[in-house]
């Protein structure tokens, strides 16, 4: 049995599940997801908790009975709370604004590089350089976040660029030392 598969998703109070065969939908404060799941997983809602169980012990079932169950704890956690991914922007004259509910960032192009928020993320910049991605959803979040760090990755030898909080950039010394 898969460890994190067999784990039941606590269901918190605020949140509603609704089971309409492979689709769910989860509604919570922070807004609404749906997404549909394996016909062959069943999933069903005991006691206030969403269970998750499969067929078979066949390869493909196993796989996929960790992975629903993972999607489903991520939409009931993001409806409830919502997910966040700081980003940090390292280099002289690198810095990010807000443009109304976008961010422009100066990256050290010629131009500067615009930001559009999505239906359903929020960007908040507390500091010129640096950058929070709200959202509910938690793949959206890290996507569009990956997406802003892609821009300008840290590189190793002055260590400028956009990186995620408390990602460490390992550094290079250069072709001066010996």
């Amino acid at each position: 049995m898969s460890r994190i598969g067999k784990m039941p998703v606590p269901v918190p109070s605020g949140v509603e599940v609704k089971i309409d065969g492979p689709t769910v939908t989860v509604k919570g404060p922070k807004g609404e997801l749906t997404q549909t799941f394996n016909e062959d997983m069943t999933i069903e809602i005991v006691e206030n908790e969403v269970v998750v169980s499969r067929p078979s012990d066949a390869r493909g079932h196993r796989a996929l009975h960790g992975l629903t169950r993972s999607l489903l704890a991520n939409m009931v956690i993001g409806v409830s709370e919502g997910f966040s991914k700081s980003l940090d922007i390292v280099g002289v004259g690198y810095r990010a604004a807000m443009k109304g509910k976008d961010i422009e960032m100066q990256l050290g192009f010629s131009h500067s590089v615009p930001v559009i928020a999505e239906d359903g993320i929020t960007f908040e910049v507390p500091a010129p350089t640096k950058i929070i991605v709200r959202g509910i959803d938690k793949q959206r979040v890290g996507q569009i976040a990956a997406e802003i760090r892609g821009w300008r990755p840290p590189e190793p030898y002055k260590g400028k660029g956009v990186r995620y909080e408390g990602e460490y950039v390992r550094r290079k010394l250069g072709k001066t030392a010996k």
